[in-house]
């Protein structure tokens, strides 16, 4: 059964062992942020690590995602996209106000992100880099970072696989400027194939 992530808006998961989550895109050219955490809080999503382990920095089919204890915690077995980010940070209330002039509340992926965390039991603060699925940034030659429209089409997805329990967030990013100058639009997930055979209970919070 499908879980709609509302436009702007996040939804939380716990992840068992060997468990797939499918993040769908149902009407294209929307971003979103994802962060893991262990079920106990005490590893992260990290992509410092995941740089050093993979060796680049643009992720798809085969790579894996690590913690930073170096322990793999996603690995990407379907991609109907092939281009993500994980260099930017969630986008925050305090970025809105700094890059964009907000003067009210933001909508923004940081507080979704952590919201959803704090309902799994996890004080999330301070947030690791996210896995932004769908964001497409180009690094030119002069190191300067650049957007441009997320490449998804309606019902393009990425399937990621759980290495270890896991606690997820993710978010429907709601930066026009990640996603090709659109208003923010909903996203939708999917677990797939659970583990025919326990793989033990996640941790006690």
């Amino acid at each position: 059964m499908r879980q709609v992530i509302p436009a702007a808006g996040g939804v939380g998961l716990l992840l068992r062992r060997g468990e797939q989550l499918r993040i769908i895109d149902p009407q294209g050219g929307q971003s979103g942020d994802l962060v893991a955490f262990s079920p106990d809080g005490r590893q992260r999503l990290s992509n410092g690590r995941t740089f050093d382990y993979g060796g680049k920095i643009y992720l798809s089919k085969g790579d894996v995602l690590w913690s930073d204890r170096s322990e793999r915690m996603l690995t990407i077995v379907a991609d109907d996209v092939g281009r993500h980010d994980f260099l930017y940070s969630p986008c925050s209330l305090e970025m809105y106000r700094i890059q964009y002039g907000a003067t009210g509340y933001h909508a923004n992926c940081y507080d979704n992100l952590c919201s959803e965390f704090r309902k799994l039991g996890i004080e999330a603060e301070p947030l690791p880099s996210a896995f932004n699925f769908f964001m497409n940034v180009d690094v030119r030659a002069d190191g300067h970072l650049a957007f441009a429209p997320p490449p998804s089409r309606a019902g393009d997805s990425i399937v990621v696989r759980a290495e270890m329990d896991l606690a997820v967030a993710v978010s429907a990013c709601p930066a026009s400027t990640c996603n090709g100058g659109a208003p923010p639009r909903p996203l939708e997930l999917e677990i797939l194939g659970p583990p025919k055979a326990s793989v033990g209970t996640l941790l006690s919070k």
